[in-house]
Formats: structure tokens, C-alpha cells, sequence
């Protein structure tokens, strides 16, 4: 296992004088019911701070005024509108699914529209209580769509989608898994790592305990997806190593004065860290140019 270092960050290149947001990514997040509707918001906020071009955010029809107050530059649709969901979907780069979406009949219903709509080329980020429920219903994991898929477990959601127990998650055993299910898995644990198909695994040798806060996971889950927007035509595992490493990274920077970092603080930060980072001469220093 090798440790990822800061080079990865190369990918978050200067954009060019000719731009428009439809250069940068269509990110459509799906989750948040009734009660977990700040999950889905969290994801949503950090898509667009990470600079995504286009966010949508299918969710609760009572997270709308929170949505909005929270993150204007986003659009809204009813999760439960199959038509308008995958209306947004076809044009979407990449979807996250799952954060704050509850485990009930309603939201197999929408991961089974998903996985019926999304095609091969879309990046399709499964979190939370997605990776709950395809644990739990077995049709839904034998249906699983052709497409980029990235699983973003904590070592328990881990334990119920492969089997392996926590005690048990060596790094041998999570490959076996990992290529069963033909996805990419980022395991969230201390020292997160990344196990992607045909690619050598990485450990991350950032974040602390700092980062042990409700929402942390779904904030990453925006980064991913706006980064594989902007910076995954290149290359693709480079891009979703960015946006782990640029995820904990601002975590280790604001913890110099903070006993707690909170996702949001992250989001706040993510515009600073990625202007900073695609300086050329940042590039030049270390060795990119």
C-alpha cells in the first residue's frame, strides 16, 4: 500500500480566460429526506465550492427552503419525480447517491431509478444510506449499472456491503471485495484508503480525529463529484485522489486552531485551498511544470 502525497494536486489546473460553466461539470446530488436533509445539503455546497459548473440537488420537497438559503447557485428537484430526476440526469457528469436518503420503500425506489438511468460514462458516487440498503437488499446489489462507480463506506458500511468485519478489513481481504463489486471503494477509517480496479491501493496520510463529525463523509462526497467534473478527462484516478487528499488536507490546516473540524468549515475553505493550489508556480514548485 503506498501512501498518496501531494502531487495529486497537480490536477487542480488554472481554468482558462475562455470558460463557461458547462466546462466544468454537471453534478446532480440525490438524498435527504425529511430528517436528514442537512446530509444532502452538505454534499450539495461542497459540489459547488469545489467549483462544479452545474449542481442539482434532488431531495425532500421539505429541504427546498433550506436548500436555497444555504446554497442559491444550486437547483432543486423532487427525488420522488422519476421523470424530472432523470431528466437532470442525462446530461449530469457525475451523481452522488445516498447522503441523508434513509433506508425506507421510497428510497429503494429511488436508487432503483437510478441505476436504471444512469449510463456508462457518468461517475455514480454511492454513500450512506445507499451502501445501507444495497447491503440489505441483495436485488438492488445484483442490479448494480454500468457506469464509474465509487463507494465511499466508513469501516461499518464497509462491514455490511463485503462482509469483512472491522477487525478484519486487512488490505487483502477489502481487495477481494472491492473486485467483486467491479467499483472503486474509499474506505473512510484513519488514514482513509482507496482501492480502485486494476490500480494500486493508497493510504492517505492525512487527517485526525478532528474530522470525527456528523456530515464529514457527504461533504466529501460533493468534493469527489465536482472533481471528477473538472478533472477526471485526464485522469480519472488522479482527479478522485485530489479530492480525498484536498478533503483532509484543509481538515489538517484548520485543526492548527480548532479542537473540532466541521464539514462546513471545509466547504468554507475549499475556494482558498484550490485558487492557492492551481497557481503555476505552485505547480512549478513541485516539479508538475
Amino acid at each position: 500500500m503506498k501512501d498518496l502525497d501531494t502531487n495529486v494536486l497537480s490536477v487542480i489546473s488554472p481554468r482558462p480566460a475562455e470558460s463557461y460553466k458547462g466546462n466544468y461539470g454537471r453534478v446532480l446530488t440525490i438524498g435527504g429526506n425529511e430528517n436528514f436533509g442537512g446530509a444532502i445539503i452538505m454534499s450539495t455546497s461542497a459540489a459547488v465550492h469545489a467549483g462544479a459548473g452545474l449542481v442539482t440537488c434532488a431531495t425532500a420537497p421539505a429541504n427546498l427552503t433550506a436548500l436555497h438559503s444555504t446554497v442559491p447557485e444550486a437547483m432543486f428537484v423532487d427525488y420522488t419525480d422519476n421523470e424530472a430526476v432523470n431528466n437532470v440526469l442525462k446530461s449530469t457528469t457525475a451523481i452522488v447517491l445516498g447522503p441523508g436518503l434513509g433506508t425506507d420503500e421510497t428510497s429503494k425506489k429511488i436508487i432503483a431509478n437510478v441505476f436504471a438511468n444512469v449510463s456508462e460514462e457518468q461517475y455514480l458516487i454511492i454513500d450512506g444510506s445507499a451502501i445501507t440498503l444495497l447491503a440489505q437488499e441483495k436485488d438492488l446489489q445484483a442490479n448494480l449499472p454500468q457506469a464509474h462507480i465509487i463507494f465511499t463506506p466508513h469501516e461499518m458500511e464497509w462491514q455490511r456491503l463485503s462482509g469483512i468485519k472491522i477487525a478484519q478489513q486487512t488490505e487483502t481481504a477489502n481487495r477481494v471485495q472491492q473486485e467483486k463489486l467491479g467499483a472503486t471503494v474509499i474506505l473512510k477509517k484513519h488514514h482513509t484508503e482507496i482501492y480502485a480496479p486494476n490500480a494500486e491501493t493508497f493510504r492517505l496520510p492525512l487527517g485526525g480525529p478532528y474530522m470525527s463529525t456528523g456530515g464529514m463523509g457527504d461533504t466529501l462526497t460533493g468534493i469527489i463529484a465536482a472533481f471528477m467534473g473538472q478533472f477526471a478527462k485526464t485522469n480519472p484516478q488522479k482527479a478522485l485522489q485530489a479530492a480525498v487528499y484536498t478533503h483532509s488536507a484543509i481538515a489538517d490546516q484548520l485543526s492548527e486552531n480548532a479542537y473540532v473540524v466541521l464539514p462546513t468549515d471545509i466547504i468554507g475553505h475549499l475556494q482558498k485551498f484550490m485558487q492557492e493550489h492551481s497557481h503555476e508556480n505552485y505547480r512549478t514548485k513541485i516539479g508538475f511544470n
